[in-house]
């Protein structure tokens, strides 16, 4: 059911919740920026989130998606591989949970901040919160040597759910931590299209075409 059934429910609910908040839900589709309420801690954790992030998003896309035998082609060990991912991703994954502790720390203690703090945004920030710092377990737990890694268990049965043949024993034989960081991950998806995390799927290619807006200053 978790590495078979789970997997593809949650590309429905995320494709499907993506198609019905365009159609219904335009106006919505926006981060509700809380700037104007505060701003100095803001120029310090969101950028730090947002570059840690994209940083992690990099690392989880090249360990899952590219299999050991093509660094192996490339002349990479899995030994060097695997060193070089625990430490860049472990800087990242530090990186990003420092910033959302910042930003967390930023809505709860600002006053106009958190009046502006939805139900769905306390939920979105705990499961987000969860998925990092899984992540940021499973990365130090990477450090102590063992046989079986995220590369021979989860990444094949990631890229098995892509092709339609989920290879439920790969995920099997993996360590509970990369299981629960795996179903936190699901749950961040599924939820992605009914949060404000939608803003990462939009560009703002209007911003280049759009008219000037002019501010003029009031005359005492």
């Amino acid at each position: 059911m978790l590495w078979v059934v789970a997997p593809y429910v949650t590309l429905v609910v995320f494709a499907g919740g993506l198609i019905w908040r365009y159609r219904y839900d335009k106006f919505g589709w926006t981060t509700r920026s809380s700037q104007l309420h505060e701003s100095p801690l803001l120029r310090v954790a969101s950028p730090l989130f947002h570059y840690a992030l994209l940083f992690v998003i990099v690392g989880h896309v090249t360990g899952l998606l590219i299999p050991v035998s093509w660094t192996d082609a490339i002349g990479v060990s899995n030994d060097a591989y695997h060193a070089n991912a625990l430490v860049w991703g472990g800087l990242a994954g530090l990186g990003t949970l420092a910033g959302l502790v910042l930003l967390i720390y930023r809505r709860r203690t600002s006053g106009p901040v958190f009046m502006a703090t939805t139900a769905n945004d306390k939920t979105m920030y705990a499961v987000l919160a969860a998925s990092i710092v899984a992540g940021v377990a499973t990365t130090v737990a990477g450090f102590v040597p063992t046989e079986v890694s995220y590369r021979t268990t989860v990444a094949p049965w990631f890229r098995g759910v892509l092709i339609l043949q989920p290879d439920a024993m790969a995920m099997g034989q993996a360590n509970i931590l990369y299981k629960v960081h795996t179903v936190i991950g699901m749950a961040l998806v599924v939820l992605f299209p009914f949060s404000r995390l939608v803003h990462a799927l939009s560009a703002p290619l209007g911003y280049l075409f759009r008219p000037y807006i002019v501010y003029r200053s009031r005359v005492r």
